[in-house]
């Protein structure tokens, strides 16, 4: 006799999907992370040359920044 539950497999696709979010907010944070050291080692004058300042820098890496 066959029996049919949704719940364990509701369950296992929250955790997965909880799983995958956790997993693409790190991926996220560490992009952000790398793009503030690249930007924050360049100096004034070649943050200038491409028209940023360091106050752009962690907008930037937020992705609040469209140009």
């Amino acid at each position: 006799m066959a029996s049919i539950t949704n719940l364990s497999h509701a369950s296992s696709l929250s955790a997965t999907r909880a799983l995958s979010t956790l997993v693409a907010r790190i991926a996220a944070w560490n992009d952000a992370r790398v793009t503030r050291k690249a930007l924050g080692s360049l100096s004034n004058r070649e943050l200038d040359d491409l028209g940023l300042n360091r106050g752009d820098i962690d907008d930037i890496a937020a992705g609040r920044v469209y140009r």
